[in-house]
């Protein structure tokens, strides 16, 4: 555990533009919620850029000591195509394209959401809070707060932003950087006012709706992350994240009902965070488009998805980050330099069995589970793995921690944990775990993760690794017998079938990857 008093976390609250110690509103506990997806489509690579930011978090969290609650929601209802209570709820859109139930949809995109997650090495959560799962809770807590600060309309019950403290403080309306996009809608007595409850049109019959006190429907977007974030957190919690785009309406109209419930001010948590925008320039990043980038897209090419989680955090959060297929090859090729240093330091090791023992027993699970669950008492102590080592690679640890607690600055991290991987005159085992220490942190799972596994078959190759292998040996036995034209007439037919020949490297060979 760290010395919180003596090395705090300081981190960015987006509510009062300012940096701010970490001081956590339940001593020794962290509680984190993180809005999650909207399950009616595939998540694009930027809308997985908030979760490598928040298990980013989460991971530093616990390496501070704090014991982690983290909850990231599903919303399975109630959000619409426009942010604003314009257009048409997204699952029941996407329901009548594919001719599928909205349960069925909820459940195939929440599924590829969880794997993209898994192919990240993004820790699992406390909670999924599960959007329908809390409609009844939802209509309480509406219910709750009608009489003071709601109105009805034939569209359903409304929030009036009037009846609550600095509305809209976080979103920056009065400054240049506000970017809301608040549309009218017909009655309303302020532009800003947001749904709680949408009632169903008549004449219509939505797949997913209730009864409530204000006729059939169902609840506002806005609504879901209030109730459920107190629900499994209380208030008030410590941190709230989300992509950038929530700081405009989403956050603020959280803000405002969770000041209403509470009788208070308060926001409901401590520190709002919020990563920016991961851009592309070809415009592929918007799911309107129907062909956006997919983490599946980049294993399809023959990409590690761990090398989009480095591309991530050659970043700071807070900046934006462009996405160029030549950028994430870069990180491709940082990643597998990191790989090979690492393996080259397990071979030198004098006793890597006693230190990855000692990793597992702190760390794993029988199963190969990470343990550092957010709600048990079983936190990872880098202290112990990292106990006694001093001089040199001490000093990197501390640079390294230093940048980490600095808002978590990863792009200055990085950069010291390579040069810690690839150090020399060190003691091998010291340096051991603290690699294996400091990848607790950074998520790239070298406690496993090797070289063969960086080598992924891009999709339309037609040729077998044990082709390629066999190839490779008919290569070799030509070379020995100086039939270099054999030989080279092997690798050109390789090079033509996406395969690119790694002469004296123990690995022999690596898909090439079109860009």
């Amino acid at each position: 555990m760290i010395d919180t008093a003596s090395h705090p976390l300081k981190l960015f609250n987006s509510l009062t533009r300012q940096m701010e110690e970490f001081v956590p509103v339940h001593p020794g506990e962290a509680r984190v919620y993180t809005c999650g997806p909207t399950v009616y489509n595939y998540p694009h690579i930027g809308n997985m850029r908030a979760y490598v930011f928040a298990d980013l978090l989460g991971r530093t969290l616990s390496w501070k000591g704090y014991k982690l609650t983290h909850v990231i929601n599903i919303t399975d209802v109630g959000h619409l195509t426009d942010d604003a209570d314009e257009g048409e709820d997204k699952l029941e859109k996407m329901a009548a394209e594919k001719a599928q139930s909205i349960w069925e949809i909820a459940k195939h995109y929440t599924e590829a959401y969880w794997q993209d997650i898994k192919a990240l090495n993004i820790r699992q959560p406390a909670h999924w809070s599960i959007a329908t799962d809390y409609v009844p809770a939802m209509i309480d807590y509406a219910k709750g707060i009608a009489d003071k600060h709601c109105y009805e309309l034939d569209s359903g019950l409304y929030f009036d932003v009037s009846t609550v403290a600095d509305y809209g403080s976080l979103a920056r309306a009065s400054t240049d950087d506000g970017e809301g996009r608040i549309d009218t809608v017909e009655g309303k007595r302020n532009a800003a006012d947001f749904a709680i409850w949408r009632k169903t049109p008549a004449g219509e019959n939505r797949q997913m709706e209730w009864d409530s006190p204000w006729g059939k429907g169902a609840p506002g977007w806005h609504l879901e992350c209030s109730v459920m974030s107190e629900a499994l957190l209380g208030l008030p919690f410590d941190i709230h994240t989300g992509g950038i785009d929530h700081r405009e309406i989403h956050h603020p109209n959280e803000i405002a009902q969770n000041q209403a419930h509470s009788c208070s001010d308060h926001s409901g948590a401590k520190i709002w965070m919020h990563n920016n925008f991961l851009v592309d320039r070809t415009g592929k990043m918007s799911k309107s488009s129907g062909d956006f980038l997919r983490l599946q897209l980049l294993i399809d090419k023959g990409i590690h998805p761990l090398a989009y989680r480095l591309m991530c955090l050659q970043a700071h959060y807070r900046s934006e980050l462009e996405f160029t297929w030549e950028n994430l090859v870069a990180a491709l090729t940082r990643l597998k330099r990191i790989v090979i240093q690492w393996e080259n330091a397990k071979k030198q090791a004098n006793s890597l069995n006693d230190v990855l023992d000692l990793y597992d027993n702190q760390l794993r699970q029988p199963n190969g589970a990470i343990i550092v669950t957010y709600d048990d008492n079983l936190q990872f102590d880098v202290g112990s793995l990292t106990s006694g080592i001093g001089g040199t690679l001490r000093l990197r640890m501390e640079t390294f921690r230093q940048a980490l607690e600095d808002d978590l600055n990863t792009p200055h991290a990085l950069p010291w944990f390579e040069e810690i991987v690839g150090m020399k005159k060190v003691d091998k085992d010291e340096k051991l775990r603290t690699v294996l220490a400091l990848d607790e942190i950074l998520g790239f799972n070298l406690r496993t993760l090797n070289r063969a596994d960086l080598r992924i078959r891009p999709v339309g190759v037609t040729i077998t690794e044990q082709a390629i292998e066999s190839k490779l040996d008919q290569r070799q036995a030509a070379k020995a017998e100086k039939d270099f034209a054999s030989a080279d007439s092997i690798r050109d037919e390789l090079t033509a079938q996406g395969v690119e020949l790694m002469d004296g490297d123990s690995l022999r060979w690596d898909w090439k990857i079109e860009i």
